[in-house]
C-alpha cells in the first residue's frame, strides 16, 4: 500500500508540472520549457533534454547516460531530426555547382568564371553639352553549357549566338546624328559608337554556304525582332540586307548588313535591352537611366555588341551613348543630369567604375576654364595627352554619401575636338520626280587632325566608301564623276579599288564599296552618282508614302587613320581597354530622303463611292417599284371591299348568272384578272437598267 501511495503522488506532482509548463527529466529536477531552448556552441540545453545531454557528450566528451524521454522531448528531439536531413540534403543538392562534371555532363564549374562589370564615363562637350557613356560588359567562358545554365550571362543571347552560328554581330538603336563637327570625329568614343539614325544591324556567321547564310540571317532578324520590341523582320526580306565584301568590314562573304532609317526608339526597346544586365536597372550604375532625362537628349544611341569564339568565349559589350543638355550651362552634376543619385554598385558586379574624360584642349587650361568638385581615387592621362581620366570607385558610396560628380565651367570658350581628316556629307540634287543625283562632299579638316597621320602613308589620303541603296533608287554606276578642289578628275586616277552590286527590281538593293585616293593637299572633293526612280506596286507603298522614301546612311572610312588612346595598364577597365585597340576612324552621312512618283490613293476611293452610289440608286428605285405595286393591290382591294353591292343586289346578281348559266368562279376571275406590270412599270424597270449599264461602261473605258 506504500509503495502505491508513493507512485499516486509521484503522478499528482508530475500533473502538477506539466500543468506549470516543466517538464520533469528523469527522476531529476524539473525543467522549464523555455529553457530547453538554447545554443548548443554556449550551453547544453538545446532542443530537449535528451538530445541535451547526446550533443553533450558529443562536444564536449561528456559521459552520456540512457534516460526516458518525456513528450516535449520526442517532439524536440523529431524536430531537430528534420532539421538535421534537411541540411544535410541541402549540401547533396549543392554539390553539383562546386563539382567539375555534373549529372548531365556539362562543365558547371564555367558557371563561377562569368564576369560583369560597369562603367560610367562622363565627357564635357565644347558646346556645353555632357556626353554620358553607359559601358556594360558581360564575359562568358568557352564551356559545353553556354545556352544552358548561366549565372550572370543573359541566356537568350547565349541561346542565339549558339543557335544561329554567330561570329560577332552590333546591334544599334539611334535617335539623333552624331555632330562629328562639335562633339568629335577622331577619338574612340566617337568613332566606335556615332551610329547612323534608326536601326542598323550586321553580322558575321560561322557558316560556309551562302544560301545557308541567308536563311539563318532571316531567322535571326525575327528573333531579334522578338527579343527587343522593334521591327528588325523588315530586313528579313533581300530587298532589305546587302553582302558587303570589305567595304564595311572586311570578310569572307559571311557578313550580312541591314539598316531601318525611319524606326523610331522609344522605352520599348531599351527595357528589353535593360532586362539583359543583372541587375537591370534596379541597383547600380544603371539605375541613372532616368527614361525622360534620356530621350529628352540631343543624341540617344543604345548598341548591342558580342563576339564568340572557342578561346575567349562570349563577350557582350552593352553601350548607352546620350547627349544631354544641363540647365545650367556653366555647371552641371550627375544629379542634375539623371534626377537620381547613385549609392551603390550592383552586387553582382566585379567592378563598378564611373570616369570624368576631359579632352587635351581643356586639360591645358583646366584650372581657367573648369573645376571639379569631388574627390577622384585617380588621376592618369593617356600616352598622347589627348585627354585626362578621373576615375571614382562606386563601391566606396552607399545611400549616407551618394557619389555626384560636379563640373563648373569658369570660362565659357569656343574650342573643338579632333576631327577627322574629311569631313563626309551626302545631298540629293535635280528636281522631278524621273531622275535625280546623289552627291558626297568631303571637305578638308586638316587643322583639326594633328598627329593622326600614318608615317608610313602621309603623301595621300585613302578614302572607303560603303553605300546601300533600295532597289527602286536605279544608280547609274557608269555616270560617276568626281571633282578634286572644283576641278572634274579622271576616275582612273583616284579610284584605288571599286566593288558594285547592282540592285534588282524586288530582289535586291544596289552595293557601293569604292576605295578613294586623293592627294594630301586636297581642300574639297565631291562625288555624283545619276539615278532614275523606279514604280512600286500599290500594295509596296507605305501609310506614309508622300513623305518619301529614306536611303540608309552612308559610310566613309579613312583606313591610314587609326584612332587610339593608351592608358596605364595600373586602370583595369574594359572600357578604357577597348580604346588601345586599332579603331579606324570613320562616320556616317545623312539619311537621304527620296521622293517617288506616288499615285493619288484617293481615286480608288472615289471610283468605289461612285459606283456604290449607282448600284444604290438602281436597286432602291427597283425595289421602290415593286414594293408600290403591292401597295397598290392593297388600295385597289381596299377600294372594292368599299364598293360591295347591299344583300338585295347580290341575290339579283346572283339569281341572274343561273338564269344566263354563268358560273360564280368565272365571274370573279374575269372581274379579278387585271396585268400585274403595267407598261409604265416595265418601262422605268428598262430605264433603269440602261442607265447602270451605261454608267458602268464609261466608269471602265475612262
Amino acid at each position: 500500500m506504500g509503495g502505491e501511495g508513493t507512485r499516486m503522488r509521484r503522478r499528482g506532482e508530475a500533473g502538477e508540472a506539466r500543468e506549470r509548463g516543466e517538464a520533469r527529466v528523469g527522476g531529476g529536477d524539473h525543467v522549464r520549457g523555455g529553457e530547453v531552448r538554447g545554443n548548443i556552441g554556449e550551453s547544453c540545453g538545446n532542443i530537449g533534454a535528451r538530445w541535451n545531454e547526446i550533443l553533450c557528450s558529443l562536444f564536449h566528451g561528456e559521459r552520456f547516460t540512457s534516460r526516458p524521454l518525456t513528450g516535449e522531448g520526442v517532439m524536440a528531439s523529431h524536430t531537430f531530426l528534420s532539421l538535421l536531413v534537411l541540411y544535410l540534403y541541402s549540401f547533396h543538392l549543392a554539390r553539383p555547382i562546386h563539382c567539375s562534371v555534373g549529372s548531365n555532363g556539362f562543365d558547371t564549374t564555367s558557371v563561377l568564371k562569368e564576369e560583369f562589370s560597369e562603367e560610367l564615363l562622363l565627357k564635357p562637350l565644347p558646346d556645353y553639352k555632357v556626353l554620358a557613356h553607359f559601358h556594360f560588359t558581360s564575359t562568358s567562358p568557352p564551356s559545353s553549357s553556354n545556352g544552358k545554365h548561366h549565372h550572370l550571362f543573359p541566356k537568350s543571347i547565349a541561346q542565339l549566338v549558339k543557335k544561329y552560328k554567330i561570329r560577332e554581330l552590333e546591334l544599334s538603336f539611334t535617335q539623333g546624328r552624331w555632330n562629328y563637327d562639335r562633339w568629335g570625329a577622331s577619338d574612340p568614343l566617337s568613332t566606335a559608337n556615332g551610329k547612323p539614325p534608326g536601326v542598323e544591324l550586321w553580322a558575321l556567321f560561322d557558316i560556309p554556304t551562302k544560301e545557308e547564310i541567308d536563311a539563318t540571317w532571316r531567322n535571326l532578324t525575327h528573333s531579334l525582332s522578338g527579343l527587343f520590341c522593334a521591327s528588325i523582320n523588315f530586313l528579313e526580306s533581300p530587298t532589305s540586307y546587302s553582302a558587303p565584301l570589305w567595304g564595311f568590314l572586311p570578310n569572307n562573304g559571311d557578313l550580312r548588313y541591314g539598316a531601318l532609317p525611319r524606326e523610331a526608339i522609344c522605352t520599348e526597346n531599351l527595357t528589353p535591352w535593360l532586362k539583359l544586365l543583372p541587375c537591370r536597372d534596379k541597383a547600380g550604375i544603371a539605375s541613372l537611366l532616368d527614361r525622360p532625362s534620356i530621350y529628352r537628349g540631343h543624341y540617344h544611341s543604345q548598341r548591342l555588341k558580342l563576339r564568340s569564339d572557342g578561346l575567349n568565349g562570349i563577350v557582350i559589350e552593352q553601350t548607352l551613348s546620350v547627349v544631354l543638355q544641363p540647365i545650367d550651362r556653366t555647371s552641371w552634376s550627375m544629379h542634375q543630369l539623371f534626377k537620381k543619385s547613385l549609392t551603390g554598385k550592383c552586387a553582382l558586379a566585379k567592378s563598378s567604375k564611373v570616369f570624368l574624360e576631359i579632352e587635351g584642349s581643356l586639360v591645358s587650361q583646366n584650372e581657367n576654364i573648369l573645376e571639379l568638385v569631388g574627390e577622384a581615387d585617380m588621376v592618369t592621362n593617356d600616352q598622347h595627352d589627348h585627354s585626362t581620366i578621373y576615375q571614382y570607385n562606386v563601391e566606396r558610396y552607399s545611400e549616407h554619401e551618394a557619389l555626384d560628380i560636379r563640373v563648373n565651367w569658369k570660362k565659357l570658350l569656343q574650342v573643338s575636338f579632333l576631327q577627322a581628316p574629311l569631313h563626309a556629307s551626302r545631298f540629293l540634287m535635280g528636281s522631278g520626280n524621273e531622275r535625280g543625283s546623289i552627291a558626297i562632299s568631303l571637305q578638308s579638316a586638316r587643322n583639326s587632325t594633328k598627329g593622326l597621320y600614318d608615317n608610313s602613308k602621309n603623301c595621300f589620303t585613302r578614302v572607303v566608301i560603303f553605300q546601300v541603296v533600295p532597289w527602286y533608287v536605279k544608280v547609274y554606276y557608269h555616270t560617276l564623276r568626281i571633282y578634286v578642289d572644283g576641278a572634274i578628275r579622271n576616275t582612273k586616277d583616284v579610284v584605288e579599288k571599286i566593288n558594285v552590286t547592282p540592285s534588282e527590281d524586288k530582289v535586291s538593293p544596289g552595293t557601293l564599296e569604292m576605295m578613294l585616293q586623293f592627294p594630301c593637299g586636297m581642300m574639297s572633293a565631291a562625288l555624283t552618282l545619276d539615278f532614275d526612280k523606279g514604280f512600286l506596286h500599290i500594295d509596296e507603298y507605305p501609310p506614309d508614302a508622300n513623305q518619301g522614301f529614306d536611303i540608309p546612311s552612308a559610310l566613309v572610312s579613312f583606313p591610314d587613320f587609326i584612332s587610339r588612346r593608351i592608358y596605364p595598364d595600373s586602370i583595369s577597365s574594359p572600357l578604357l581597354q577597348s580604346y588601345k585597340g586599332r579603331n579606324i576612324v570613320k562616320s556616317y552621312t545623312e539619311v537621304l530622303l527620296v521622293p517617288l512618283t506616288t499615285p493619288d490613293f484617293s481615286m480608288p476611293y472615289n471610283v468605289i463611292t461612285f459606283t456604290c452610289t449607282v448600284l444604290a440608286l438602281y436597286f432602291g428605285s427597283m425595289v421602290n417599284v415593286l414594293r408600290r405595286r403591292v401597295s397598290e393591290e392593297e388600295r385597289l382591294a381596299k377600294s372594292k371591299d368599299k364598293r360591295r353591292p347591299g344583300l338585295i343586289p347580290l341575290l339579283i346578281s346572283k339569281i341572274s348568272n343561273k338564269v344566263r348559266g354563268i358560273k360564280e368562279d368565272s365571274a370573279n376571275q374575269s372581274q379579278s384578272s387585271q396585268p400585274i406590270l403595267g407598261p409604265k412599270v416595265v418601262f422605268k424597270v428598262v430605264l433603269i437598267a440602261l442607265i447602270a449599264v451605261l454608267g458602268h461602261y464609261f466608269l471602265n473605258t475612262s
